[in-house]
């Protein structure tokens, strides 16, 4: 019996790698893959032989493995849906609309798990953190920020995502009480004003708009 002979690139088709469901089945992996290994210890290998492909479909695929490290964590955030609600009723209100976005995001068990992975592995390895900084910096807060007619947008996004970031970690990872058991909505209320005076007032760190900040009026 002879073989037929395949060249490098696409793998040899199969009826589990074909159609829309491949790909979903690569992210879902991805996640659960990266979640529970962090970055360092997740391989594209690994991934494909839990989402049942070959290797090298998660290649055609995705490409590197930062790539489908992205990948997977994109569909905790989706930002081409997210930015339009939380712009969409002007500059009032906005620091409260992100910070219930991302409060939500988090609560949900589903949007969780990649969320985990990338913050545990973006505080030990740089391509993970490379992955965040990208990701959930200039694809969401600056695209935010830059909607907003405050100066220095960049500077206002750092200033919320370091504040959102802080929050994930201590509450979600670490789980510092009592942070980690609050009430979500009783963060809310404390952290919207002042998402709102970073991304909205002229001088966000000046004392005539910081006094209110800890009464969370």
């Amino acid at each position: 019996m002879t073989q037929e002979r395949r060249g490098r690139g696409r793998p040899a088709r199969r009826a589990a790698d074909e159609g829309p469901g491949a790909r979903e089945r690569i992210l879902q992996a991805a996640r659960d893959e990266f979640a529970e290994r962090g970055y360092d210890k997740t391989t594209m290998r690994g991934i494909a032989r839990a989402a049942g492909v070959d290797a090298a479909l998660v290649h055609h695929y995705f490409g590197t493995k930062d790539d489908v490290f992205a990948a997977a964590i994109e569909v905790s955030f989706e930002p081409a849906m997210v930015v339009p609600q939380i712009l969409g009723q002007g500059p009032a209100g906005i620091g409260e609309r992100l910070a219930r976005f991302f409060i939500g995001v988090w609560e949900n068990p589903a949007t969780r798990a990649p969320l985990l992975a990338i913050i545990r592995s973006a505080l030990t390895h740089e391509a993970a953190a490379k992955v965040l900084r990208g990701f959930v910096l200039r694809r969401l807060l600056e695209r935010v920020a830059g909607e907003l007619d405050v100066p220095d947008p960049r500077f206002r996004a750092e200033l919320a995502a370091s504040h959102m970031v802080g929050i994930a970690i201590l509450r979600y990872v670490i789980r510092v009480e009592p942070l980690a058991t609050a009430d979500p909505e009783e963060i809310i209320r404390i952290v919207a004003p002042t998402l709102q005076r970073y991304l909205t007032e002229s001088d966000p760190d000046s004392p005539a708009t910081s006094g209110g900040a800890g009464t969370g009026s």
